[in-house]
């Protein structure tokens, strides 16, 4: 099958963060209340799309689990703005000063200034080491820089603190791929898609791959 079609299709995934409760920390904590409700919501399509949209401005890991089940939900629309939701949530840090570090981090990689990339991701992961998406990013520049092995590192690092990161899964295909490893990409590709059904051209790749490794096993009996 056509490798190149795979690798788009996986990067099209993963290149796309106490004290007393103030007043403010209050009305965050009823609006995100609010939202888990709505998203329970199974009569109003509408009203799910709004709690998806609520969550994504004030939701936390800790609300990974209701956003990957909306991945499944049956309106379209919901699965989508669910995807985008999980994304902005991991994408926060907690700390602005790292999310800013993040943030330039991403416009170095999509400059091209890889070496660069992965000094301000190094610093984002020094600062906040707890902070998966800071891993995930610093494993894909690795990756665009053939460094497989440090990528496959950091994707460890990524699900051990987000079970949930479908990209990092898809970043483990990627890896296989180019390291000729195409059963142990299948079955990463094939775990991304357990937990987000919707990634289209990912899926069409996997049945490519399926195919090409059953004619492998046919044609060596």
């Amino acid at each position: 099958m056509s490798e190149r079609k795979i690798r788009l299709a996986a990067v099209a995934v993963i290149v796309l963060a106490l004290g007393p409760v103030t007043a403010a920390t209050r009305a965050e904590a009823e609006s995100r209340e609010e939202a888990l409700s709505e998203l329970r919501n199974r009569e109003s399509a509408e009203v799910r799309r709004r709690g998806v949209l609520a969550l994504a401005e004030s939701g936390t890991m800790s609300d990974l689990p209701v956003l990957v089940q909306a991945l499944r939900d049956t309106d379209p629309a919901v699965r989508t703005l669910a995807d985008s939701a999980l994304w902005q949530i991991w994408s926060r840090s907690g700390d602005g000063a790292v999310d800013e570090m993040l943030t330039l981090g991403i416009q170095q990689m999509t400059a091209r200034q890889g070496q660069a990339a992965v000094a301000t991701f190094t610093r984002v992961i020094e600062r906040k080491p707890d902070f998966a998406e800071g891993w995930n990013k610093r494993a894909t520049v690795y990756f665009l820089l053939g460094e497989y092995e440090k990528s496959l590192a950091d994707c460890d690092e990524v699900m051990k603190r987000n079970p949930y990161h479908y990209g990092a899964l898809s970043g483990y295909g990627m890896i296989y791929l180019a390291q000729g490893r195409r059963e142990d990409a299948l079955r990463s590709f094939e775990r991304a898609l357990a937990i987000n059904p919707n990634l289209g051209s990912l899926r069409e790749a996997v049945e490519e791959l399926r195919q090409e490794l059953l004619q492998r096993r046919r044609d060596s009996i």
